[in-house]
């Protein structure tokens, strides 16, 4: 199952408390405080995986709460920290907080960012001793580990998008390009969550000394349709994974079964996107006329192709069941994308290494209270 949303609830580990002890040893007489601290409280982090594609495990396992940390010990031994907590998710992931403030963008592989801050251990009694107070009685507690509720929104990461109306071929088209078999039948939302495909754009296999040659990734994503971006159809729930995209490819049905006016399909889509982003509009854009097989009109596949020229936009007309002009769409594809550079990601901020106890949190937190020791405590 595909899950792309997901809400979360997480808690760090809550620090161990600090002991009071005191050296009882033979020959030591009056041995001084020996109270050790408590361990700091584990980490929560979130892990870009890439062998994840979907975040259905966040669906029905809502709660992550990390180890707390053990106490503090005599013989000024320090308890144990608890248990850092490694969340994994797909790459492409975006974290958000309760008032939809974004803290992450998991966009590179092996990311790993820290989203809940473990709670520092108790100070045990030997701090405490002064030269005027050399038996100290006083210590303080751990402190808790941070909280919080998050949302987890997945996008997709491909270097380019199928759009289009449902029914107009998409997924028979990264079917003959890739490895990808998405479900196909002849009718409207057939696909009902996206499907990626690797498509080898030189024909190479990689094996036998042959270069595998240029490579990029084809998202067929359901159909839209009129009102898409106020949550007609599906298209408002899978709109954002084009928003990624290097390149998009749309494609129209211009089969003589199809009444609808090719031109009009494509204003009509090319509007739902822009209203669902304004970045969208502004990809570069292939358009593709479908099902040329089952075409015997061609008045409407010329009056596509002037409207495409006169927009300044790349044109192919193909069929992807008999394979005619497939090749030629496919290196279009390829010498498109070498011309417009990959996105970069900054992961320097929200990426951490290795839990080592000292981190601190990607987001400002709460300062936390200072505790009252145990003797101000009774007192």
């Amino acid at each position: 199952m595909f899950v792309d949303e997901a809400k979360i609830f997480v808690k760090a580990g809550g620090g161990g408390n600090g002991c009071v002890a005191f050296r009882r040893e033979k020959y030591v007489p009056r041995g001084g405080p020996s109270g050790g601290d408590g361990g700091h409280g584990g980490n929560i982090y979130l892990e870009a995986n890439p062998n994840d594609n979907t975040l259905l495990r966040y669906r029905y396992n809502r709660e992550f709460k990390a180890e707390r940390g053990r106490h503090g010990e005599g013989s000024n031994c320090t308890g144990h920290s608890g248990q850092d907590m490694i969340l994994q998710v797909p790459v492409g992931t975006l974290v958000f907080d309760e008032q939809g403030a974004t803290i992450a963008d998991l966009a590179n592989p092996g990311q790993r960012v820290l989203i809940a801050h473990g709670g520092r251990g108790g100070r045990g009694n030997q701090h405490f001793a002064k030269p005027w107070h050399q038996a100290p009685r006083e210590h303080e507690d751990g402190f808790p580990g941070e909280e919080r509720h998050l949302r987890l929104e997945l996008k997709l990461l491909a270097d380019v998008g199928l759009v289009g109306y449902p029914n107009a071929g998409k997924s028979t088209l990264i079917s003959v390009i890739s490895a990808a078999r998405p479900k196909i039948a002849n009718y409207p939302f057939t696909t009902l969550e996206p499907n990626l495909g690797v498509v080898n754009a030189d024909g190479g296999t990689g094996g036998h000394g042959t270069e595998l040659g240029r490579t990029f990734v084809v998202a067929d994503l359901p159909g839209l349709i009129d009102g898409a971006h106020l949550g007609a159809g599906l298209g408002i729930r899978f709109l954002r994974h084009v928003e990624r995209t290097r390149l998009l490819v749309h494609l129209i049905d211009t089969s003589d079964s199809n009444a609808d006016d090719p031109v009009r399909s494509f204003e009509i889509i090319n509007g739902e996107l822009e209203a669902f982003s304004a970045s969208l509009i502004e990809k570069p854009m292939i358009v593709v006329a479908t099902k040329l097989d089952a075409t015997t009109d061609r008045a409407r596949l010329e009056a596509l192709r002037d409207f495409c020229k006169r927009r300044n936009l790349e044109f192919h007309s193909i069929s992807a069941v008999a394979g005619d002009g497939v090749k030629d769409l496919v290196r279009s594809i390829a010498d498109a994308l070498d011309k417009i550079p990959r996105p970069t990601h900054d992961s320097s901020i929200n990426t951490l290494p290795a839990a080592t106890g000292d981190e601190q949190p990607l987001t400002a937190s709460v300062e936390r209270p200072t505790v009252a020791t145990k003797k101000e405590q009774d007192s």
